[in-house]
């Protein structure tokens, strides 16, 4: 299925990236830790997952400068 990330779609899904953000795709809302909604101008967007990004809540790939991993060191990923 070749969707327009842009364009409307009938499910939400958040998509874990190796090493990098989770992509939120769909219709749902941002809220900060005192309830307060987070701008956003599109559809689809990528939050980081690292805490170095300039522009939390979302992922600016400060994660590629600071080598971010996610795998447990010492294990293998599958």
């Amino acid at each position: 299925m070749n969707q327009n990330p842009e364009e409307p779609s009938s499910q939400n899904s958040i998509v874990v990236c190796p090493d990098g953000p989770l992509l939120v795709r769909g219709d749902f809302e941002i809220v900060t830790p005192s309830g307060e909604p987070v701008p956003r101008q599109r559809r689809t967007v990528a939050l980081c997952r690292c805490g170095a990004s300039a522009i939390k809540p979302y992922c600016d790939g400060t994660h590629k400068l600071i080598r971010f991993r996610t795998e447990i060191p010492g294990t293998t990923p599958k």
